[in-house]
C-alpha cells in the first residue's frame, strides 16, 4: 500500500482544478456574453424553435487511499472517466446522443429517441435506437453524473449489465412507467460481449411531485450469450465487485470465469422515497447463470439501502422514472439542483451486501458502510468524498479496508 499525504492530496486537487478551469475558461473565451458560471455555459447553441444542439462533456478526477488492507491494494490518483460527445435534442419530440469514453476508451450512450406525441400528435411512448443502458439496475440507470455516492454499490456492479445496442420503448404516465427493450446487437459498440438481452421494467408512482416522491418498481431481463469466434470458444460469464472503490484492480468477491454458460436472468426490486430534503432509497438485485454441458447452474444476490440529507434543504431531483433530469427537455443531469449562489450539501449513508456463493461456486460475501458528502455548485460542478468500511469473507481469505475517496467533477 502506497501513502498519500496531506500535501500530495492538495496537490493532486490542485491539478483536478485546474483541468476543471479549463474546461471552464473554454466556454468563457468563445462566448462570452452568454456566460454564466453557475448556470448556463455556453457550450450548446438553442434555436428559435427550441432545437438545442451541444457538448456532452463528463470529467471526473479521483483519490482513493486504503488502510487495514493486507497490503492488497494501492492508492490512486487519476482520471475516472473523460465522456466526450454531442447531443442534439427538440423538446418534446426527439433527443440525441453520441458520447465516447476516452479513459476506459469505450462508448457511453449512442442513441437517438422519439416522443411519439411530439412526432405524432399521440402519446403512445418514447422510442430509442441505439447504445444505451439496460434497466435492471435502478443505481446502474442513474446518470454517471448524477450518482449519490463516488462509486455504485456492490450489488449493482456485480449483476448491473451495463449498456447493450437494440430498441427500448418507455410508456411513461405521472404515475407510472413501463420500460421494455430488445438489445439485438450481436455484441456491444466496442465489439465485446457477444449476446443479446431482452429487458423490462415497471414502476408505480403513487406520490409524484417536486420533493414528494414514492417510487416502487420491479425489472427482469433475459441475456443470451453467444459463443465467441464463430462458436469455438465457449461462452462465460462472470460476476465480480470492487470494494465500491474504482481505481483499485483488486475484488474481494468474485465468482470467477464460469465457462459454458447459456444466459443470465436478472431480476430487480427497487424503491426511492423522497420527501422535502431526505430521502430513502433502496434495490434488491439477484441473478442466475444457465449452464450447459453437465455445469451447476449459480445463483446470487445482494441489496443495497442509502438515505440522504440535504443541508441546504434542496430535494433530490426525479423525472421519468429516475433520479435527475433523463434528457428528454433539459441539460441538467444533478440530482440535487442548488438554490443557493454557493451551491448545495448533502450528506450521504449507504449499506450494501452482495453474496457471490452458490454451492461449488465460492465467489464469497461483502458488505460495506459508505458515509459520503456531496457539494454542488451551480449546474456544472461537484466534489464528493465517502468513506467505506468494507468487510468480505471469501474461503480463507478475509480482508476488510478501509477506502478514503475524493471526485472533483465538471460536465455540461
Amino acid at each position: 500500500m502506497n501513502t498519500i499525504t496531506s500535501a500530495g492530496i492538495v496537490v493532486t486537487l490542485r491539478r483536478a482544478f485546474v483541468a476543471m478551469a479549463l474546461a471552464c475558461a473554454w466556454p468563457v473565451c468563445c462566448l462570452a456574453d452568454n456566460y454564466d458560471f453557475y448556470s448556463n455555459w455556453p457550450t450548446h447553441v438553442s434555436a428559435a424553435d427550441g432545437t438545442d444542439f451541444g457538448l456532452a462533456v463528463l470529467y471526473q478526477y479521483d483519490i482513493n487511499q486504503f488502510s487495514n488492507d493486507a497490503g492488497k491494494f494501492e492508492d490512486a490518483n487519476t482520471n475516472r472517466r473523460r465522456y466526450f460527445g454531442f447531443y442534439l435534442r427538440k423538446p418534446g419530440v426527439y433527443d440525441a446522443i453520441a458520447q465516447y469514453d476516452f479513459q476506459a476508451k469505450q462508448w457511453a450512450d449512442a442513441f437517438v429517441r422519439f416522443r411519439s406525441a411530439g412526432v405524432f400528435g399521440k402519446d403512445v411512448g418514447n422510442f430509442r435506437f441505439g447504445y444505451s443502458k439496460t434497466p435492471v439496475g435502478f443505481e446502474g440507470v442513474t446518470s454517471t453524473s448524477a450518482t449519490t455516492f463516488i462509486e455504485a454499490a456492490l450489488p449493482t456492479q456485480a449483476i448491473w449489465e451495463g449498456r447493450r445496442a437494440g430498441f427500448d420503448w418507455a410508456l411513461v404516465r405521472p404515475h407510472f412507467i413501463i420500460n421494455i427493450g430488445d438489445y439485438f446487437w450481436r455484441k456491444d459498440f466496442d465489439g465485446n460481449n457477444p449476446g443479446s438481452t431482452w429487458a423490462m421494467r415497471a414502476a408505480w408512482m403513487p406520490l409524484n411531485k417536486p420533493g414528494d416522491v414514492l417510487h416502487l418498481g420491479v425489472s427482469a431481463s433475459r441475456e443470451k450469450l453467444d459463443w465467441a469466434d464463430e462458436g469455438s470458444v465457449p461462452s462465460v460469464a462472470r460476476l465480480r465487485s470492487r470494494p465500491e472503490d474504482g481505481l483499485s484492480p483488486v475484488r474481494l468477491v468474485d465468482t470467477g470465469n464460469l465457462p459454458y454458460s447459456k444466459s443470465v436472468q436478472r431480476q430487480g426490486f427497487e424503491a426511492l422515497w423522497i420527501r422535502g430534503p431526505w430521502s430513502l432509497q433502496g434495490e434488491y438485485l439477484q441473478a442466475q447463470v444457465d449452464r450447459t454441458n453437465g455445469k451447476p447452474n449459480v445463483d446470487v444476490n445482494g441489496f443495497y439501502v442509502f438515505t440522504t440529507w440535504t443541508l441546504t434543504g434542496e430535494s433530490r431531483f426525479y423525472s421519468d422514472g429516475n433520479v435527475a433530469d433523463r434528457r428528454y427537455n433539459g441539460r441538467d443531469l444533478q440530482a440535487v439542483r442548488p438554490t443557493h449562489a454557493w451551491g448545495a450539501v448533502e450528506l450521504a449513508l449507504r449499506y450494501s451486501e452482495l453474496d457471490l456463493n452458490d454451492g461449488a461456486i465460492t465467489g464469497g460475501r461483502e458488505h460495506d458502510w459508505t458515509v459520503g458528502a456531496n457539494w454542488y455548485i451551480g449546474e456544472h460542478l461537484k466534489f464528493q468524498t465517502n468513506y467505506v468500511w468494507a468487510f468480505s469473507d471469501r474461503g480463507n481469505l478475509k480482508v476488510n479496508p478501509r477506502i478514503f475517496e475524493v471526485r472533483a467533477q465538471v460536465y455540461f
